[in-house]
């Protein structure tokens, strides 16, 4: 508890929690939503404090579209007088921790809801982590996809920009499990999303969405064949033989490519659409055991 809690704070007059033992915090005031917005994209905060004057007020903020981005990290609170039950409950299931009423929100009270809100988030992050996880590749499995455009998704409808999900789906795993053993083929499924991550920018997203497929979300796009061309890159990548268990191992890839928002405006649409692409392509390459199938040296994917 020594670290400094980062709050932004929304709302007249910044609580005065310096004096607490839940403490300490870091308070960060801004006077408007749309400077909420801001200040999570320029730097990360452990809460959100929104105050509203107003009960009527929490229905405008439910529909705030800076929601789904301030309860990606940050732990939210809401103070609200005489909040009634529905408008509570729709806050809560959007992402906040807690809808409370002022007389709720005393600074010595208000700094312990705080911290303890900070710490439920922060378990939920450590279990959401775990859970969401491929232990195979260590990559995102499917639900931390779909989380992960379920977010962005929501964020572009406040920002429009345009964005890819790309489904490679890989030839060659069953068959290096059929000749080498699974943690062979575990082995090759890791390289494969190796190669992926240093082919790609740090802002975009790599997960495994089965036994045979990886997907790629391109946060941001310039062009809107931009997709295309970095699905045609990865899979020229994955080209090249990988060594597994000292022999060398070549794949071949399957891309399919669905870009928001001309493909669809949500995360299933997108996901079923890249995947059928994936499905009906044709695989480039050639998968088996080979001395050097692509025609050049196996990569160090280590």
């Amino acid at each position: 508890m020594n670290d400094p809690i980062q709050l932004l704070h929304l709302g007249p007059g910044a609580p005065d929690l310096s004096t607490s033992a839940y403490g300490p915090f870091v308070v960060h005031a801004v006077a408007r939503l749309d400077d909420v917005a801001q200040a999570l994209d320029a730097q990360a905060y452990d809460a959100v404090l929104l105050q509203q004057a107003e009960a009527d007020q929490l229905a405008r903020l439910a529909a705030w579209p800076g929601m789904a981005r301030a309860v990606l990290e940050s732990a939210v609170l809401v103070v609200a007088p005489e909040p009634a039950a529905t408008d509570a409950l729709r806050l809560v299931q959007l992402g906040a921790q807690d809808v409370l009423p002022p007389h709720e929100a005393q600074p010595a009270a208000l700094a312990r809801a705080l911290r303890l809100a900070v710490e439920r988030k922060r378990l939920d992050r450590q279990a959401r982590k775990a859970y969401a996880t491929d232990l195979a590749t260590g990559l995102p499995n499917h639900a931390q996809l779909m989380e992960h455009m379920h977010h962005l998704l929501a964020l572009r409808e406040r920002e429009p920009a345009v964005m890819a999900l790309l489904v490679l789906r890989i030839e060659g795993l069953a068959a290096t499990e059929a000749r080498l053993g699974t943690e062979a083929a575990n082995v090759l499924r890791r390289k494969v999303a190796v190669r992926l991550r240093s082919g790609l920018r740090a802002s975009d997203v790599v997960a495994s969405v089965g036994a045979d497929s990886f997907a790629v979300l391109l946060a941001w796009i310039d062009d809107a064949g931009d997709g295309e061309r970095v699905a045609a890159k990865l899979a020229q990548s994955l080209q090249r033989s990988f060594t597994v268990t000292g022999q060398d191992v070549a794949v071949a890839v399957s891309t399919g490519v669905a870009q928001y928002p001309q493909h669809g405006k949500d995360a299933d649409s997108l996901l079923r659409r890249a995947m059928g692409r994936a499905g009906e392509g044709r695989a480039l390459g050639r998968s088996g055991l080979s001395p050097h199938a692509s025609g050049s040296a196996p990569a160090n994917d280590e």
